[in-house]
């Protein structure tokens, strides 16, 4: 039985999901752009998509950050890093579920973020404006990328997420799980490192794994 773990183990460790974007297998990325330099030394993404993550409207999934107006930086950072996290890391394997869409096959589910980052996203994005609690569907794509449906009434998102923890559980429909655990505990996954001190979330995933 042991070895029937172990393998289990490992298939969650060091992993890509099988998604839109994601390499089949992690790997040193020299060329990884921007806020998603932390993961070159060990990616799921490759350059290109490291620079579309950046884009204000990337060919990565034609979403547009603005849908209520221009999001302003400090908050637009913390979706560009949620991306590089989403395509990039390799530590996502223990809550890697299968998904029924079209475009990807995994997705990921209740990853637990440090409270740090998910407080500190919400900080920054609360006088941010959206008209959406889950941004993965119900969306009107008529133009080709997305629009807020019709009926929606653009609010800030202290509003649309009165907490911390309903942003970063409902945005993404559940992908992420808030919790009171922080960062450098080993129990929860870091949005944001230092990479001159490794990838903290090594450790976590063989934790849950």
């Amino acid at each position: 039985a042991t070895a029937a773990v172990t393998v289990t183990q490992d298939s969650q460790l060091n992993v890509c999901m099988d998604a839109k974007h994601h390499k089949t297998e992690p790997g040193p990325e020299g060329q990884l752009y921007g806020q998603c330099v932390l993961w070159k030394d060990n990616a799921c993404c490759t350059a290109n998509t490291s620079l579309e993550a950046h884009r204000d409207q990337s060919y990565l999934y034609n979403f547009n950050w603005d849908h209520c107006g221009a999001m302003p930086e400090k908050c637009k950072r913390h979706f560009i890093q949620d991306t590089c996290l989403y395509e990039c890391s390799p530590n996502l394997g223990p809550w890697i579920d299968q998904a029924d869409t079209s475009w990807r096959k995994e997705r990921i589910r209740d990853v637990p973020l440090c409270q740090e980052d998910c407080e500190q996203w919400w900080e920054d994005c609360q006088d941010a404006v959206t008209c959406k609690v889950n941004w993965h569907k119900g969306w009107n794509w008529t133009t080709g990328t997305n629009q807020c449906p019709k009926g929606a009434m653009c609010q800030k998102f202290k509003f649309v997420f009165p907490t911390p923890a309903a942003l970063c559980e409902q945005v993404w429909s559940g992908s992420y799980r808030y919790t009171s655990h922080h960062r450098g505990s080993g129990r929860c996954i870091q949005m944001w490192f230092d990479p001159a001190q490794g990838n903290p979330n090594v450790a976590v995933a063989q934790y849950y794994a």
